[in-house]
């Protein structure tokens, strides 16, 4: 009797070890710490400083101080940038009386008779002229009257800009306005036959 409750207990115990192992197995852990959700914008391109510097330079207006040879003030010439080319506001001085012709020069430089100035401002390679088949120069404008020796207008000049385009003003050689002393006559070449050259600005100099 005593020898069957030993053969019981030891059967016990050899079916219950499998148990008491499996209890003892530590569970396998996920030691990886939980990455956090992230929700950060893609950064949006900055304009860059070309397309701002144009943005800022697209309706600044420009005050040309007019200038006759000898030095004196010939007054003054306002460019005002438009989405559509450059609207000119003249007040001039010191031009005597008559029909009088002013274009924009391709050469940002004022001096001695103005010749410094070079001739029309014609980037597109036009011929002179409103009445001209192929024409006409980008810095052609109408003619003006001066009464008394002055003069006040307005003109536009879809043509041109001041920086951009076919036709910009801002360029390494600059621009000038110049005044000639007699009418254009809308035709002739180079320069519409517009007589002398008596006062000169300087729109942007040449570099």
């Amino acid at each position: 009797m005593k020898l069957f409750a030993t053969t019981s207990l030891a059967t016990a115990l050899l079916f219950a070890a499998p148990a008491f192992a499996q209890d003892a197995t530590t569970a396998p852990t996920d030691t990886t710490a939980p990455t956090a959700p992230t929700d950060t914008p893609t950064p949006t391109a900055a304009p860059t400083e070309g397309a701002a510097a144009q943005t800022a330079d697209g309706m600044e207006p420009v005050t040309v101080e007019m200038q006759h040879a000898d030095g004196s003030s010939a007054g003054t010439v306002t460019i005002t940038p438009t989405p559509h080319g450059l609207l000119l506001a003249a007040d001039l001085s010191g031009l005597g009386d008559g029909e009088r012709s002013f274009h924009l020069h391709e050469t940002g430089v004022c001096e001695g008779d103005f010749t410094s100035a070079g001739g029309h401002y014609n980037p597109t390679d036009k011929d002179h002229g409103y009445m001209a088949e192929n024409g006409p120069h980008a810095g052609d404008m109408p003619n003006f009257t001066a009464t008394d020796g002055t003069a006040q207008f307005q003109t536009f000049n879809p043509m041109v800009a001041m920086s951009g385009g076919d036709a910009p003003l801002n360029d390494s050689d600059g621009t000038a306005i110049v005044v000639h002393d007699g009418a254009d006559d809308y035709e002739s070449q180079p320069s519409g036959d517009a007589g002398d050259r008596i006062a000169c600005g300087v729109v942007f100099a040449a570099e």
